[in-house]
C-alpha cells in the first residue's frame, strides 16, 4: 500500500508534499496533545534503532508517541520527512573535529580521518542508515550539511579547488557510507559462511585468489576500513602534488 497511514510518501489531505521537509517551514504546534517535531524525531530514531527502515510507517510511529495520525501529519507530511529528519538528527552526533577553517594543509589528513572515523562510529550506531544511499534526494538537515561543510572545507585547506573538492569529498563519503552500509547489513550465518568456503576451495583452480585470501571469512571492517581510507587518502595527496608540479 502507498498510503501516508502505511508510511507511503503521500500527504494527508491529498496532494503530494511540497519538496524537502527542510525546504517548508514548519507548522504552529497545538497547544494540545504535546507533541513537537523533537518529539517525533527522538521517537523515530528509536524505532528505526529497534526495528529497522522496514518497520518505520507512520501509523507505528503514532502508536509509539501516543497520538493519533492526524496529530502526527500536522508535524510530517510523509514518511520520508520522518526519514529526512531522523538521519539528520543521528549526524548531530557526528564529532566535527580539527580546524577546517584554519589557514594552511598541516594536519589535513588526520582532520579527515578523525571525521570519517567518527562518522563511521555514528553509522554504526544507526545500523537502518545504510539504506540511505538508495533515497531519492540528498539532505538538507543543518547537522549533515554542517559535517559536510567541515569536509569540504578541510579539503579546501588541503589545496583541493574547484570541482576537485567535490569529487574528493564524494569518494571519501561514500567510502564510509558503504563501508558501514555492507558491515550493518550482512547478516549470513556461520554454518553458511563455512559451507561457502568450502565451494570456493572445491573450486580453488577457478578462483584461487579469493581461497588464499579466504573471501567469504572476510570480517575485518575495521581494518579495511582504516586500509581502505589510507589508500583513498594517498591518492587525493598524490593528486595535490601532481597539481602543484
Amino acid at each position: 500500500m502507498s498510503t501516508a497511514a502505511s508510511g507511503g510518501g503521500t500527504a494527508k489531505g491529498g496532494g503530494a508534499a511540497s519538496g524537502s521537509v527542510w525546504l517548508r517551514p514548519p507548522r504552529q504546534a497545538r497547544a494540545e496533545p504535546p507533541l513537537s517535531r523533537d518529539r517525533i524525531v527522538t521517537a523515530a530514531v528509536a524505532l528505526l534503532d529497534d526495528e529497522g527502515m522496514d518497520r518505520l510507517t507512520m501509523r507505528r510511529l503514532a502508536e509509539r508517541l501516543g497520538a493519533g495520525a492526524t496529530t502526527l501529519y500536522w508535524h510530517v507530511e510523509t514518511k520520508d520527512d520522518v526519514v529526512d529528519l531522523a538521519f539528520d538528527a543521528i549526524f548531530g552526533e557526528a564529532p566535527l573535529t580539527g580546524h577546517p577553517h584554519g589557514k594552511g594543509d598541516a594536519g589535513w589528513r588526520d582532520d579527515v580521518v578523525a571525521l570519517l572515523t567518527g562518522c563511521r562510529a555514528m553509522l554504526l550506531r544507526h545500523p537502518w542508515s545504510g539504506a540511505l544511499p538508495l533515497r531519492r534526494r540528498p539532505s538538507m538537515g543543518p547537522n549533515f550539511l554542517g559535517w559536510l561543510e567541515c569536509l569540504q572545507s578541510t579539503l579546501v585547506r588541503a589545496g583541493f579547488r574547484g570541482q576537485s573538492v567535490q569529487a574528493a569529498c564524494w569518494v571519501l563519503y561514500n567510502h564510509v557510507q558503504c563501508s558501514t552500509a555492507s558491515q550493518s547489513s550482512l547478516h549470513w550465518p556461520e554454518e553458511d559462511r563455512l559451507a561457502a568456503r568450502e565451494r570456493l576451495r572445491a573450486e580453488a583452480d577457478r578462483y584461487p585468489t579469493l581461497v588464499a585470501g579466504d573471501y567469504v571469512l572476510d570480517d575485518g571492517w575495521e581494518e579495511n576500513f582504516r586500509l581502505g581510507l589510507c589508500y583513498v587518502l594517498d591518492g587525493l595527496e598524490a593528486r595535490l602534488a601532481a597539481e602543484a608540479s
